[in-house]
């Protein structure tokens, strides 16, 4: 969470005033989008579990939190934003394009997407392997578990597909090489007629040495 806090930040330092919206897509129990509107930006939000939604309307009425998921129209429900925060979804969705159009369209023109999810490179699945872990982390036995794995290369090539630019990771929580999860920040275009065909879109990462999300 501090990684996601600082984004944020650096966001407003970049935009001043001139964006102050965000919307948590996948917000569960509202424990994040509470946290966030305490910093002053102006939530909503959504998640498919009626449970988690209805703990968060009890707990943070004042938050614009209801039903719902990235495979809705949410942006003829609530409109885009200067944010979109997706904090570890990407890894339950079984369809990720749909998902990461869903993204880019709730994204203003101009925003950002910030997305977290389990961290995955060559160093730490060799380290698993050499301990036996795999079938442990990679389990097919947990029920609503995990479903896609994604790597730096994955995501960025996800986030591509759906019209992002600017993208950048950092990694949080262990060493780099061996961190538990990584946040992926994509840009969407001040303009329109931007497109991957005619911007040039680098991806690069940075390492954040601090406790997982």
């Amino acid at each position: 969470m501090p990684a996601v806090i600082a984004e944020l930040k650096k966001f407003h330092r970049s935009n001043g005033n001139a964006g102050d919206s965000l919307f948590d897509l996948g917000c569960g129990n509202g424990s994040v989008a509470a946290a966030v509107a305490a910093g002053g930006w102006k939530v909503s939000g959504v998640d498919p579990s009626s449970q988690g939604i209805a703990e968060a309307k009890e707990a943070y009425p004042h938050l614009h939190l209801e039903e719902g998921s990235a495979y809705d129209d949410l942006v003829q429900r609530f409109g885009r934003f200067s944010v979109v925060l997706s904090l570890e979804v990407v890894k339950h969705v079984y369809a990720p394009r749909d998902y990461a159009r869903t993204l880019f369209d709730l994204v203003e023109l101009g925003g950002t997407a910030i997305i977290s999810t389990p961290y995955h490179g060559y160093l730490k699945n060799l380290a698993m392997a050499m301990k036996g872990k795999m079938d442990t982390h990679f389990t097919a036995l947990w029920d609503h578990g995990h479903i896609k794995f994604w790597s730096i290369p994955t995501l960025t090539t996800l986030l591509n597909e759906a019209s992002f630019g600017g993208i950048r990771f950092a990694r949080v929580g262990r060493i780099p090489p061996l961190a538990k999860s990584m946040i992926a920040i994509a840009h969407k275009p001040k303009s329109s007629s931007q497109t991957p065909d005619n911007i040039t879109s680098r991806t690069s990462f940075f390492c954040l040495l601090e406790s997982p999300l």
